[in-house]
């Protein structure tokens, strides 16, 4: 990732979302604050000012909390106090056990950081890890994060999955199915929209102009012309031979086993993957600390690319480095985008 630039008179905050806060995002969020002055952007909190007090009075951490009531007075305490926007709990949290009362209030601040990044309060938005089981009762009807962010977008839009890392980006065909069921609904419709939207993003929020996107094959040695299964030769081909037709450099299908060596990754700009596990073993074996990143909607989303981890959340083992990573690349995209509608 490229070095920040220096905060000017247009720079906009990041929102921060408080996940559950029976997780660790609390956690993060003050250990990352901690370490501002490590090239990191300025953001603020929306969450409960009391509870994350308490947390860092609990994790020893010597955070002090200033309540903001507009996003950009960000600007003037960030490097003084963690700025709060305040999204008081329903009851108080405990680090570990989460508690279905406080659903509405992760709800809410979720909406909040999508409606003030829409309105131009905030440069991008940035979740703390949610637990989709404790917000159900609450009328969450989304199968996750990503699809509830596309809705708040308001539009007809398809949210695509990206994980990044310093020396890899993947994209998924399929995202949260089985593999059985993934092969199922494999289908060139699928991987030329997956890489539409993702050759567009690559331009607009990451300044690349002629993106290279390396399709994965599906089976062992990508088919080994059709010895080992069809669907190189059915779907994934064909999809390539489309997005060539219109100008997107798209290359493969890949084979698998080699696409993602120290020679080959250099060579392309983002990897497009057939399942889950296809592209998410190689970036977490690169870097565990990644980023999740939502392409395709019509403002910056980023979120650090792990879950609630209730088992040590108030434990201080947390580590903040995804957060902070997901913190700088928001940034770094949301003033790419800017760029590019200039």
């Amino acid at each position: 990732m490229s070095a920040l630039k220096p905060l000017g008179p247009d720079t906009l905050p990041l929102a921060l979302t408080m996940g559950d806060p029976a997780g660790v995002g609390g956690d993060i969020t003050l250990k990352a604050w901690l370490r501002r002055m490590e090239n990191l952007p300025v953001f603020f909190a929306i969450d409960d000012p009391g509870r994350l007090i308490r947390l860092a009075k609990q994790l020893g951490l010597d955070v002090p909390v200033r309540i903001i009531f507009d996003p950009l007075e960000a600007l003037d305490h960030f490097y003084d106090a963690l700025p709060v926007l305040s999204e008081p709990l329903a009851t108080p949290s405990v680090p570990g056990k989460p508690d279905a009362q406080n659903a509405q209030a992760i709800i809410n601040a979720i909406e909040r950081a999508v409606a003030l990044t829409v309105s131009e309060r905030a440069g991008a938005v940035v979740t703390n890890p949610i637990a989709k089981d404790v917000l159900y009762g609450a009328g969450f009807k989304f199968p996750g994060h990503t699809e509830f962010l596309a809705h708040l977008a308001g539009e007809d839009i398809k949210p695509v999955m990206m994980l990044a890392c310093d020396k890899l980006r993947v994209v998924l065909a399929t995202v949260h199915v089985s593999v059985r069921d993934a092969v199922q609904q494999l289908n060139a419709d699928t991987i030329v929209e997956v890489a539409r939207i993702t050759h567009a993003a690559l331009k607009r929020d990451f300044a690349i102009s002629e993106p290279t996107i390396a399709v994965a094959g599906l089976n062992p040695h990508a088919g080994e012309g059709g010895a080992m299964g069809r669907e190189e030769i059915d779907i994934i081909a064909p999809a390539i031979a489309r997005l060539k037709s219109e100008g997107i450099n798209a290359v493969g299908p890949m084979p698998p086993d080699t696409m993602f060596t120290a020679k080959a990754l250099p060579t392309y700009d983002v990897a497009l993957c057939m399942y889950h596990d296809q592209g998410l073993i190689p970036v977490k074996t690169l870097d565990f600390n990644g980023v999740n990143i939502t392409l395709g909607l019509p403002f910056v989303r980023t979120s650090p690319d792990h879950g609630t981890a209730f088992n040590i959340a108030g434990t201080g083992q947390a580590c903040e480095d995804s957060l902070m990573a997901a913190l700088r690349t928001a940034a770094e995209m949301a003033d790419a985008r800017a760029q590019f509608g200039t």
